[in-house]
C-alpha cells in the first residue's frame, strides 16, 4: 500500500450498512412481517399494564363498505401518533380498532348485486354480512400497512351479536325513560333509497331550482271590523280599505312550488312592516321592507314570454303600513285548490325580510318549522308524497280540473313545471327566476332529499323533567369547559350549534340491514314497544345475533319474549348512528383494556359533530347523564387544490391518489410524515407536488441519521463513552434536550405539525449544517479512542437514540430500522419515548450555556458571510484555507476563556485570532498561505508544524501521531 493509500485508510470515515435509499415499499412489508411475528402490540400492552396512567382513545368505526381511502389514512395515523406517543411516554394506551357494519352504504351496495327483485330479508342481511366482513379483512390489512397498532385480532364489530344486544340495552334505558315516540311529522327522506336518514347522511351541493312569487287571493270578508276600527279608521275609510283589499293577494316565495298542493297556512314576522303595493294594476300584499326588490323581478303573466326581463316595476303603497301581528287571522284561498279549507295568516319568528317578500307559504307536512307552526295552530300533517317521492291523491278535493289532477303520480321535482303552468294559466304566478342553492342530497344515491312527513319513531330532545331532557344535558356537557376539551376549542360551537338546533331525533330507517326496532303492532296499528320486551330480546339477540328477528315467525318471537300470539312485527331498524352512538356502552364500558367509561378522546374528522360525536354525546347523556368523552378532537378533510373533497364518490378523486398505490410507491413512512406535516385540523390539501416535498424532507431526516450511524460505527457506549466531554459537545446534547421538551409538548397538545418542524428543523440546522459539519474534522481525522473524539460519539450516540425514540410515532418503521442499525435489541416500541430527566432540568442546564453559545454561533455566522466573500473575490477556495482575525469586546474571546482551537473547530478555518478593541468589532479573512502555514495532507487544514517530523514531512502534528500510532511509516 502506497503512503496516500495509507492516508487515505487511516481517515475514520462515516460507514453504515444503512442505506440512502429507502426502499420502503419493499423494507416496511418485512418490518410489519417482523413485528406481528414478535407480537409487538401484544408486549407493549404486557410491559404498560400496571402503569401509573391509563390514556384511552376509543375508535370511531369507519364503514365496512369498501377499500380505505386517503380520509382513514389520515384519521388512522393521527389515531396512532397519539397511541405511540402515550405508550412510548409510559402510559397504558390499547387501541381496539372497530368497523361501523350495518346500514345503507352496505346495502346499497348488496341490492345492486341482487336486484330489487330479491325481498328476503335473511338473504339480504347474509349478503351484507358478507360483504361488510370482506371489507373489514381489506381495511384492516391496509391500515395495519400504515403502521398503526392496535388489537387487530379481536376489534370490535357493530354486526357483532354482543355488541347489537348492547345497543338495544342502551335503547331499552331510552325506552324506560319515556324518550322514544311514534309520530308523523317531516323527516330528510331519500327517495333513491327509500327511508329516512339522519343529517349526517346528507351531503350538500349545487341545486338549481326554480323560485316563483304567487299570488294567494285574500278573503278581504276576514278583514276584522272592529280591531281595524281601533287603528283609527272611521266607517268611511274602512270601506275604502275593504275595496282596496277585495282584489289583493297574499304575495309568497317559494323554491319548492311541488309543496303548494300541501299549502295550510301562510306565516308573517310579528314584527315586520307588511303593506299593499300596486305593482302594473296587480294589489299585492309583502313587506315595506322588501318591495322593491320584488318589482325588479320577471314578470311573465304581464304579457311577454315566461322567463323573459321585463322593466323594473315601481311599487306604489296603496294601503299600509302594518306590523306583521295586525294581518294575524286574515283569510286567503289556495291558489288552485277549492277544496273547502279554511286558510289563514299566522306569526312566525323564524320569518324574516332576507329574501322573498316576508309571507311564508306553510306546508306542515314538509319542513320542520312548518310541523312546528303547524302543531302550535292545530294543522293537519298532510304530507301527499309516496316513498318514491311522487305526489299522492291525498290533496286532491273533487272537483278539482284536470291540470290539477295530472300532478298526481309526478316526481315532485318534474311536477315544478306542471305546476307554475297551472298558475300561470290562473294569473296567480307574478315572477319566476332560477334559484341557485346547496341542496341536501342523499349521500348513497345522490338524489335530492324531500322533507315529507311520515309515521317514524323519533326520541325525544326535550322533556319538562330536567333528568329527561336530553338536549339541556348534552348542551351542559359541551360547554363544560373543565371536564370537556375540543381541539380545536372551535368545535365545542359546531357541536353546540348542531345539538341546539337539531329536531327530535328519527330513528327508525326502512332498511333490512340493521338492528331491528323490536316493536310488535297488535290490532288497528296500536305499537307495542316496552323496556322489559327490549331487555329480553337483547338477551337472544346476545346469543344468536338479531337476525332472529327476521328469520322468525312474530308468533315464535312473541313466544319466546312472553308475549301474546297475534301481534306483527315493525319493519324498520334503528338508524345506524344509534348503533355506532352507544360504542361507548358495547366497546368502551365492556372491553377490560377500556372501561370504564368515559374515553380519554374520541378523534375523527370535522363531519361528525353532526354524526358520531353527537350521537354518542346524545346517548349517553340520555342514559348515564354524562358525556362518553373527556376531549375530542377533529381532523378536517383531504382536499385537492382547489379545495375539493378527495373521495371514492367525488370527481376530485383520481387514481394517482389512491390511496395504497401511494404507499406501494414511496412507502408508508413518507405518507405518515405528510399527515405530521399538515395543519390537520383544517381541511388537507394533497397534490403531487406537496407529496414531493415531504418526501423531500424524509430523505433529509433520513440522511440524518445515516450520518448519525455512519460516525458511531466504532463506537460502544459501553466501553467508548466519556463523561468528560467538550463543552461544545454538552452544549449540543442540552440543545437536543430542550429539544426533546418542545418535542413533548407538542405531541401532548396534538400539534403534530410542530412536531414535524422541530425536528426536521433541528435535523438541517443544528446538526446538519452545525454540529456534524463542523465536528468532520474531529471524528475524521482526530485519533481513534481520543478524549476529543469519543466526547463527539457519546453526544451523537445519545442523540442518535433519542431523536429516533422521538421519530417513532410519526415514521415507524424508519425508526424501527435506524433501532437495529444502531444495535439496540428489542423493538424501539416497547422503549420510553423521552429522556427521564425533567424538563425544568433542561432548562436550567441550557441556560447556563445559552448566552455564551448564542453569541458564539452568531459570530459563526458572520465568520461565514466574510468567508463566502473571500470565496467570490479568488481569495480562498475552501474555508479551510482561510486565516480569520477578529478584533472583538466580547470578554470570554478576548480573555481566551474561549480557546482559539474552539474556534477553528467552530468556523472550520485553520487560524483563528482574537484581538481586543475599543472600537468597532471587525472580522478580517486572509489565505493560510499567507501567514507561512502549509496544508496538511491528511486534514486538508493549515498548520505552522506542518513538515516537522521527518517521516511525515506533508502532515502536521496531530495526524503525525495517528500515523505512528497506527504503526505507518513514510515510504522512502
Amino acid at each position: 500500500m502506497d503512503y496516500a493509500a495509507k492516508i487515505k485508510a487511516s481517515l475514520l470515515l462515516p460507514r453504515t450498512d444503512f442505506p440512502m435509499r429507502a426502499e420502503l415499499p419493499k423494507r416496511e412489508p418485512a418490518l410489519l412481517a417482523k413485528w406481528r411475528e414478535e407480537k409487538v402490540y401484544d408486549r407493549i400492552m404486557a410491559a404498560r399494564k400496571d402503569a401509573p396512567q391509563k390514556f384511552v382513545l376509543h375508535d370511531g368505526p369507519p364503514f365496512a363498505n369498501g377499500d380505505a381511502h386517503m380520509g382513514h389514512a389520515l384519521n388512522m395515523v393521527l389515531k396512532d401518533i397519539v397511541l405511540k406517543y402515550h405508550n412510548m411516554s409510559g402510559h397504558y394506551a390499547p387501541f381496539v380498532p372497530g368497523w361501523d357494519c350495518h346500514g345503507l352504504p352496505i346495502e346499497h351496495k348488496v341490492m345492486k348485486e341482487l336486484g330489487a327483485e330479491e325481498t328476503d330479508p335473511v338473504k339480504i342481511r347474509e349478503k351484507c354480512e358478507a360483504t361488510a366482513r370482506h371489507f373489514i379483512s381489506i381495511q384492516s390489512e391496509q391500515f395495519q400497512r400504515l403502521g398503526v397498532f392496535g388489537d387487530w385480532e379481536n376489534p370490535y364489530l357493530t354486526l357483532n351479536p354482543a355488541y347489537e344486544a348492547e345497543t338495544l340495552r342502551v335503547f331499552a334505558m331510552l325506552v324506560e325513560k319515556n324518550l322514544v315516540y311514534q309520530g308523523l311529522r317531516p323527516v330528510l327522506w331519500s327517495t333513491g333509497c327509500q327511508t329516512a336518514l339522519a343529517e349526517a347522511e346528507i351531503e350538500y351541493k349545487e341545486k338549481v331550482d326554480p323560485a316563483i312569487y304567487v299570488k294567494f287571493p285574500l278573503q278581504f270578508q276576514s278583514l276584522p271590523h272592529e280591531k281595524w276600527l281601533k287603528k283609527g279608521l272611521n266607517e268611511a275609510n274602512f270601506k275604502i280599505l275593504k275595496e282596496i283589499l277585495k282584489g289583493t293577494s297574499l304575495l309568497i316565495w317559494t323554491t319548492t312550488p311541488w309543496t303548494l298542493p300541501a299549502n295550510l297556512a301562510v306565516a308573517v314576522a310579528p314584527n315586520l312592516e307588511y303593506a299593499v303595493y300596486d305593482m302594473a294594476g296587480a294589489h299585492l300584499l309583502m313587506t315595506a321592507g322588501l318591495a322593491a326588490s320584488v318589482g325588479s323581478r320577471r314578470t311573465p303573466c304581464d304579457g311577454s314570454a315566461p322567463g323573459t326581463a321585463s322593466a323594473a316595476i315601481e311599487p306604489k303603497r296603496i294601503a299600509g303600513p302594518w306590523k306583521g301581528s295586525d294581518l294575524i287571522g286574515l283569510t286567503y284561498t289556495h291558489p288552485f285548490l277549492n277544496d273547502g279549507r279554511t286558510r289563514q295568516i299566522f306569526a312566525a319568528d323564524f320569518v324574516t325580510a332576507d329574501a322573498g317578500t316576508g309571507l311564508v307559504h306553510i306546508a306542515p307536512g314538509h319542513g320542520h318549522d312548518d310541523y312546528q307552526l303547524g302543531q302550535q295552530h292545530g294543522l293537519p300533517v298532510l304530507a301527499p308524497v309516496d316513498d318514491r317521492g311522487c305526489l299522492t291523491a291525498e290533496f286532491l278535493p273533487a272537483n278539482a280540473d284536470e291540470g290539477v289532477k295530472a300532478l298526481v303520480g309526478q316526481y315532485v321535482f318534474k311536477a315544478n313545471p306542471k305546476v307554475i303552468e297551472i298558475l300561470e294559466k290562473r294569473g296567480l304566478l307574478f315572477a319566476q327566476e332560477e334559484y341557485r342553492h346547496d341542496y341536501p342530497h342523499c349521500w348513497r344515491s345522490k338524489t335530492p332529499i324531500v322533507f315529507r312527513a311520515v309515521k317514524q319513531w323519533f326520541i325525544k330532545m326535550e322533556d319538562a323533567d330536567p333528568k329527561k331532557n336530553i338536549r339541556a344535558q348534552a348542551l351542559a356537557a359541551i360547554d363544560d369547559k373543565e371536564n370537556l376539551k375540543f381541539f380545536p376549542e372551535n368545535g365545542r360551537n359546531r357541536i353546540r350549534g348542531a345539538v341546539e338546533s337539531r329536531p327530535d331525533w328519527c330513528i327508525s330507517r326502512q332498511r333490512t340491514w340493521g338492528i331491528p326496532l323490536p316493536v310488535f303492532y297488535g290490532e288497528g296499528g296500536q305499537p307495542l314497544l316496552s323496556e322489559k320486551t327490549i331487555r329480553k330480546f337483547a338477551g337472544l339477540v346476545e346469543k344468536e345475533g338479531a337476525g332472529i328477528w327476521f328469520s322468525r315467525s312474530a308468533d315464535e318471537l312473541a313466544a319466546a319474549l312472553e308475549l301474546p300470539r297475534g301481534l306483527k312485527k315493525g319493519r324498520d331498524t334503528l338508524d345506524v348512528w344509534i348503533d355506532s352512538g352507544t360504542s361507548w356502552a358495547a366497546v368502551v364500558g365492556q372491553r377490560d383494556e377500556l372501561k370504564p367509561a368515559p374515553a380519554d378522546l374520541y378523534l375523527e374528522g370535522s363531519d361528525q359533530h353532526r354524526g358520531w360525536f353527537q350521537s354518542s354525546l346524545l346517548t349517553s347523556v340520555a342514559a348515564t347523564g354524562k358525556a362518553p368523552y373527556r376531549a375530542v378532537l377533529t381532523n378536517g378533510f383531504v382536499v385537492d387544490i382547489e379545495g375539493k373533497k378527495l373521495s371514492k364518490s367525488g370527481t376530485g378523486y383520481q387514481k394517482p391518489v389512491d390511496l395504497m398505490s401511494l404507499v406501494n410507491e414511496h412507502g408508508a413512512d413518507v405518507l405518515r410524515l405528510w399527515v405530521a406535516s399538515q395543519d390537520y385540523q383544517d381541511d388537507i390539501p394533497f397534490s403531487n407536488d406537496i407529496f414531493a416535498r415531504v418526501a423531500d424532507t424524509y430523505r433529509s431526516i433520513r440522511n440524518t441519521l445515516r450520518i448519525l450511524l455512519g460516525n458511531l460505527a466504532d463506537f460502544d457506549p459501553a466501553k467508548d463513552g466519556v463523561t468528560d466531554r467538550l463543552q461544545v459537545d454538552l452544549y449540543y446534547e442540552v440543545r437536543f434536550l430542550l429539544l426533546s421538551v418542545h418535542v413533548k409538548e407538542a405531541y401532548a397538545s396534538y400539534n403534530f405539525s410542530q412536531v414535524y418542524h422541530l425536528i426536521n428543523r433541528f435535523c438541517a440546522v443544528d446538526l446538519s449544517a452545525q454540529y456534524v459539519d463542523f465536528l468532520k474534522d474531529r471524528l475524521y481525522c482526530g485519533e481513534k479512542t481520543g478524549r476529543e473524539r469519543r466526547s463527539a460519539q457519546t453526544t451523537l450516540h445519545r442523540i442518535l437514540l433519542g431523536l429516533t425514540k422521538m421519530l417513532a410515532p410519526l415514521i415507524p418503521f424508519t425508526a424501527e430500522e435506524t433501532w437495529q442499525f444502531a444495535g439496540q435489541s428489542g423493538s424501539i416500541h416497547t422503549n420510553d419515548l423521552f429522556p427521564a430527566r425533567a424538563a425544568a432540568r433542561h432548562r436550567e442546564d441550557y441556560e447556563k450555556v445559552e448566552t455564551k453559545w448564542a453569541s458564539l454561533l452568531d459570530l459563526r455566522s458572520r465568520v461565514n458571510e466574510k468567508l463566502e466573500t473571500a470565496r467570490r473575490d479568488k481569495k480562498i477556495g475552501k474555508s479551510l484555507e482561510a486565516h480569520v482575525e477578529i478584533t472583538s469586546r466580547h470578554p470570554e474571546l478576548v480573555e481566551g476563556s474561549v480557546q482559539s482551537a474552539i474556534l477553528e473547530e467552530l468556523f472550520i478555518v485553520s487560524k483563528v485570532i482574537v484581538k481586543p478593541t475599543d472600537g468597532e468589532e471587525t472580522i478580517t479573512v486572509t489565505r493560510a498561505e499567507d501567514h507561512g502555514m502549509k496544508k496538511c495532507i491528511r486534514c486538508w487544514k493549515y498548520w505552522n508544524h506542518v513538515g516537522t517530523h521527518a517521516d511525515h514531512p506533508e502532515l502536521c502534528d496531530r495526524c503525525t501521531n495517528v500515523m505512528v500510532n497506527l504503526g505507518n511509516r513514510r515510504i522512502g
